[in-house]
């Protein structure tokens, strides 16, 4: 003898039952529509997201350069001067540019440099001096980071947003069963005597 197995229909939310409810239609196409969004749009978006910050960091590998500058003001750990964990401080350079322009601005350099001394400073298209750019292994392992961070979340948030809406359905149709148990509940016990 064969044992009843339960047959499986996975899109019977759509199909025409007179049990069906209105929260069990808007349940299947919010799972298809989390489906959705885990399986294509969170890898599309997370290959847009890295590829856009890879166009960002190789962007200013470009636009970042070296240049030799010299510390106009002595850098000196303690009084005003702030000190970073690595015990860098804030001091004042002046570099020309390549264009012939001299320019002046604040970074952070060793509180052993002295007054006069030269250090290599990086800047930007500003003239403005910035952090070194990433090297391109740094960059492309940032880009990856990024993409899958991106796509990561993006399927998170629509598996939490699916479940929330789950929930709530759930609350709705067992609001619905107990206004219809309330109706239907007392004629039971009539039926029984």
């Amino acid at each position: 003898m064969r044992a009843n197995k339960p047959v499986r229909r996975p899109l019977w939310r759509w199909r025409s039952n007179p049990m069906r409810r209105r929260e069990d239609v808007i349940e299947g196409w919010v799972l298809l529509a989390t489906w959705a969004v885990i399986a294509v749009g969170a890898p599309v978006a997370g290959v847009v997201v890295g590829q856009a910050t890879a166009d960002g960091l190789a962007q200013q590998q470009v636009e970042r350069h070296p240049a030799t500058a010299v510390l106009v003001h002595s850098a000196r750990p303690g009084g005003d001067n702030v000190t970073t964990p690595d015990d860098r401080v804030v001091g004042t350079v002046r570099w020309t540019a390549p264009d012939g322009t001299r320019h002046e601005d604040r970074t952070l350099v060793a509180p052993t440099v002295a007054t006069g001394d030269r250090i290599g400073v990086w800047t930007d298209r500003h003239h403005r001096v910035t952090p070194p750019p990433l090297t391109p292994s740094e960059a492309a392992s940032q880009a990856a980071a990024t993409g899958a961070l991106v796509s990561l979340a993006l399927a998170g948030a629509a598996g939490g947003g699916c479940c929330a809406v789950r929930a709530a359905l759930d609350r709705c149709r067992a609001r619905a069963w107990e206004a219809e148990w309330r109706k239907v509940g007392p004629q039971w016990g009539r039926a029984a005597r």
